[in-house]
């Protein structure tokens, strides 16, 4: 079976990394709280792209001022989908796996966003393994991952992420 290491470098700005190698290795990880990726601050400039990405302008992401006025979030939010949207960002700071050729984006399972994300804030997501999955020609692993806002109570997304990686 390959090992996996599972580091921490405090201090400078580099948070959990668990490294990975082939189809053991990454049967070893299931059940494994792998980390967390680093902070990210979600800024307006990133909102009012992504409504131009997707075309989803509605005031509460991009309007600051009618959001503070009239938004129960007392300012604008990121869209939930932004937040998703970082996965491909943040879950490689969380987890390297070598020994396959490539790997894609599967699917997403049960995604909830349990609290808004405001603008200025910043986020960061962890990850489970919770089941790794042999097919001919790779593996089909899902993460649970939480993205969590600094300093808030509640996450601002929890998710089932589905990828696969090939041999």
């Amino acid at each position: 079976m390959e090992s996996a290491n599972q580091t921490e470098t405090k201090g400078t700005g580099q948070m959990a990394q668990t490294t990975v190698d082939g189809v053991e290795g990454v049967q070893g990880l299931v059940g494994q709280h792998l980390g967390h990726s680093d902070w990210v601050e979600v800024t307006q400039e990133r909102v009012n792209l992504f409504a131009e990405a997707t075309g989803d302008h509605q005031w509460i992401h991009v309007d600051p001022e009618r959001a503070k006025k009239e938004s129960p979030f007392g300012g604008p939010i990121a869209h939930g989908y932004l937040t998703l949207s970082l996965l491909p960002s943040l879950v490689p700071q969380i987890v390297e796996i070598s020994g396959f050729r490539m790997g894609v984006n599967y699917g997403t399972e049960k995604v909830r966003f349990p609290s808004p994300v405001p603008v200025g804030a910043r986020i960061r997501a962890g990850a489970t393994m919770e089941a790794a999955t042999p097919f001919e020609g790779g593996i089909q692993m899902s993460l649970g991952v939480t993205v969590e806002i600094e300093g808030g109570a509640k996450p601002a997304m929890v998710a089932t992420v589905v990828y696969r990686r090939y041999l």
